[in-house]
């Protein structure tokens, strides 16, 4: 399988690294699942002709794999944790994205966990709900695990839930898939938990997974006025890290207590925080990934994945970005944007009860048709957002007037320069010191070169 390199950070920071190598509820995961990403690195010609039919028809082609290059997950490497889980009891932070493996009907990491007699005493789950079929925002309540007896914690939306629980477990074990953008609200969960088992003297593992926008660091720097629950670290909106390696850079910089709470000094002297981070083996940032399954209700395809740095920013608008029909966060519209041919009506559906402009016929602009190579390598794009604000005629009603469009964008000068009329590449020359000056700060905690 290859070498294996351990080391350890003096914050209390421990890293595993290995190189080389539940239920019908889901629904979704099998539509998601067709949209394959395959992970390959060889020059054969079956894979050209492959991604030769990506770039031309801007459909995607499954790509042959072999064992030694398939991407193998934290959670798939159970000689690496199991270990240290015996005779301890163990809680766990995931929801229905904890697929050990890379088929979307593999096994749930819960359900590995008590096969092989580990005690799970609890799980935490984060936005969406343990089954991730919650709306975007919704509280979900706590509750208990049929399949397996285990009590789930609800921690989104529902402060200080996790307060009582540590005399219930040892570790806090991490396995979740993010999709590495900033106002993606799991890893400000995963912080709040890595915080209070630092306050308790618990352990963390995360078996790490790929960042499906890994690829590219992009955007402003979020600035301390804007910190919010779409929005708890300095990074910018793409930070090119996966969850192991955000984790590693959260205690490494000291921003666990500093920048989560506003009321403690940054340099304030506070407990360490005993954190391991199982690696994934053949992975690197440039990896074409497939997540077998949607990470939240809304994302439904790797499309909406890669266009969401850019899409998402349509939250802080009055326009509707497709929440409430098959294909939200790639499309955009208004009932009073401009005839273009396209139309689309935000219904009820799970995961999006009451979406915006409900039952209102909107006019819009359908993404569905771009390439995926040029959407995937757009990064954070304002193309979109400033091409609606002229469309609709630049009303002074485009932005939500209670600020959200800034605790998503995390500055003020995104929205005044589109006000004034500035271009995308002008706003994206604002933030470039920002991606340099973070980039040079994450190459430290980069476990994939």
């Amino acid at each position: 399988m290859g070498k294996k390199l351990a080391g350890a950070l003096t914050i209390g920071l421990i890293l595993i690294v290995m190189l080389g190598g539940c239920d019908s509820a889901w629904k979704q995961e099998e539509a998601f699942a067709q949209e394959k990403l395959e992970v390959h690195t060889t020059q054969s010609s079956e894979i050209e002709l492959a991604e030769q039919e990506i770039r031309e028809n801007g459909e995607l082609a499954a790509l042959p794999q072999t064992a030694e290059q398939r991407v193998i997950l934290g959670d798939e490497q159970t000689d690496r944790y199991l270990p240290v889980l015996e005779g301890k009891r163990v809680a766990l932070f995931s929801n229905h994205t904890g697929i050990v493996g890379e088929q979307a009907d593999g096994p749930h990491i819960l359900d590995v966990l008590i096969e092989n007699n580990v005690q799970v005493t609890a799980v935490f789950s984060p936005e969406h709900g343990f089954r991730g079929t919650a709306d975007a925002g919704e509280r979900v309540g706590s509750s208990t695990d049929p399949g397996t007896g285990v009590r789930i914690v609800s921690l989104y939306g529902a402060r200080s839930q996790e307060q009582g629980t540590e005399d219930l477990f040892d570790v806090l074990l991490v396995d979740i898939q993010d999709v590495g953008l900033r106002f993606y609200t799991y890893y400000i969960t995963m912080m709040r938990m890595m915080r209070f088992c630092a306050d308790h003297g618990k352990k963390v593992i995360i078996l790490d997974r790929p960042n499906p926008n890994g690829f590219k660091v992009d955007g402003p720097i979020l600035e301390r006025r804007y910190k919010s629950g779409v929005g708890a670290l300095p990074v910018p909106v793409m930070h090119g890290m996966t969850l192991g390696e955000l984790a590693q850079m959260t205690v490494g910089e000291n921003w666990l207590y500093g920048w989560e709470d506003d009321a403690l000094p940054q340099q304030s002297v506070h407990p360490p925080l005993d954190l391991t981070v199982i690696p994934c083996a053949h992975y690197t940032h440039d990896t074409l990934y497939e997540l077998p399954v949607a990470p939240s209700p809304n994302l439904k395809s790797m499309r909406a994945v890669w266009l969401y740095p850019s899409t998402c920013l349509f939250e802080g608008t009055t326009l509707s970005l497709g929440r409430g029909t098959d294909f939200p966060f790639e499309v955009y519209g208004h009932p009073a944007f401009p005839e273009t041919g396209f139309k689309f009506t935000p219904r009820p559906v799970p995961g999006a009860k009451n979406p915006p402009l409900l039952d209102r016929e909107c006019n819009g602009v359908d993404l569905r048709d771009l390439p995926l190579e040029s959407v995937r390598a757009g990064g954070m794009d304002l193309t979109y957002l400033i091409d609606a604000y002229h469309r609709m005629g630049e009303p002074a009603d485009f932005f939500r007037p209670d600020g959200f469009f800034e605790l998503l964008v995390g500055v003020s000068y995104v929205r005044e320069m589109i006000e004034h009329g500035s271009t995308a590449a002008d706003i994206r020359a604002c933030w470039a010191a920002d991606v340099k000056k973070f980039s040079s700060i994450r190459a430290k905690y980069l476990i994939y070169n």
